[in-house]
């Protein structure tokens, strides 16, 4: 038998379908008053669901995820409210103890939020949660967002075939391969990278007349035309928006599309013609991080000057995935391995990680003992791969 006189990380979920504020009930027992109400006195109104927002990985097997929310946006939320209409007008509830600009480090538990919507029957509140998970945009660290995004889309989530086993059951649905970049993420970084350069090239706010002042795709001697190259997760890929007779077309992957953009309250709206679409783009230098329907891509705007030559990254090392503390070191100085063995244990957020080889070879150096302290990116173990 267990005693437990705190509320569970999924009270929100009651208080949603009930209309009541557990913690302020808590209270007054506390303070020597009865129950406010009776068991018989209780309705039911809906159904509710809640998200864990977590700085955590899933596709390196839910490792936990330090850094700075350098940018984050949130789906409109109306507070939890006593009474008849516990849901609110949004049917979206955020409890959260952070915000943009704070740090997610190695030494609590990594959740950034509890996200909770209300419908009025499961598929309703289904419908609300993709709406709400669609609209939480981070960048700084990884998330598990799009994780469950795909959880709350599967069949097996939507008829609540739920068991310990279900990840493992739908693999394939939960962990798809990464699908090529389409037209709606490329259009909305399009449309940002042309916003920033109407910005920056600006001279002259007030003089109306000015031709910088004026967004679009016009600039000085380019013949009514701009080409930028963005490196995405399946390849560089070209776009040109042209520009004539006051209208615009976009081409990129062998197709024109009309291009007609807007912005407003940080959120891009890119008119193709045969559909218009609507999402967020947060730029860091050359990255731009595209929040859409479609989900979340990263693109890097690519400058041929400044990127001419440069190398790729080195191999043969074994880096800390975060901040954290070496707990146990298996292998030593001469050692040959092979893919998959086991290396470096660490110790971090409260969990155990077990970093291993990343190809097979022998060990070169071991840079930290057990007990060190160690930052994310630190090269613990320099490796000589074998020959390929």
């Amino acid at each position: 038998m267990e005693m437990n006189t705190r509320l569970q990380v999924e009270h929100p979920v009651t208080e949603m379908i009930t209309g009541q504020d557990l913690v302020e009930w808590q209270l007054r027992v506390a303070a020597g008053e009865p129950l406010p109400l009776k068991q018989d006195q209780l309705r039911i109104d809906g159904h509710a669901l809640e998200a864990r927002i977590y700085a955590e990985n899933p596709d390196k097997q839910f490792l936990p995820s330090t850094g700075t929310l350098r940018f984050l946006r949130t789906p409109p939320a109306v507070q939890f409210m006593r009474g008849g209409d516990a849901h609110g007008p949004a049917g979206v509830r955020i409890d959260a103890g952070v915000r943009e600009g704070d740090t997610i480090s190695p030494y609590y538990d990594p959740m950034i939020a509890k996200l909770i919507v209300w419908g009025k029957d499961r598929d309703e509140a289904l419908a609300r949660m993709r709406q709400a998970l669609a609209a939480y945009h981070v960048v700084g660290l990884s998330t598990n967002v799009a994780f469950l995004q795909r959880l709350v889309k599967s069949e097996a989530f939507r008829t609540a075939d739920l068991d310990t086993g279900l990840i493992e059951r739908n693999e394939a649905a939960l962990f798809p391969p990464p699908a090529p970049v389409g037209m709606e993420i490329i259009a909305l970084a399009t449309a940002a990278l042309l916003d920033r350069e109407t910005r920056e090239r600006r001279i002259d706010a007030a003089d109306q007349h000015s031709p910088w002042t004026h967004a679009g795709a016009w600039r000085l001697n380019s013949a009514g035309s701009i080409t930028y190259r963005l490196q995405s997760p399946d390849g560089d890929i070209d776009v040109t928006v042209h520009s004539e007779a006051g209208r615009q077309r976009l081409t990129a992957r062998g197709k024109t599309l009309p291009f007609r953009t807007s912005l407003r309250d940080e959120v891009h709206t890119v008119d193709l013609g045969e559909r218009t679409v609507k999402g967020q783009c947060h730029i860091e230098g050359d990255t731009l991080h595209v929040f859409s329907g479609e989900g979340q891509c990263s693109l890097v705007l690519v400058d041929p000057l400044q990127h001419a030559g440069e190398a790729e990254g080195e191999g043969g090392k074994l880096a800390a995935p975060m901040p954290g503390r070496i707990i146990a070191v298996m292998v030593e100085a001469g050692a040959t391995i092979s893919k998959g063995d086991a290396l470096i244990v660490m110790e971090a957020m409260k969990m155990e990680h077990t970093l291993t080889a990343p190809a097979g070879g022998t060990v070169q150096e071991v840079l930290y003992a057990v007990g060190d302290q160690v930052q994310e990116g630190a090269q613990l173990v320099t490796l000589e791969q074998e020959a390929a």
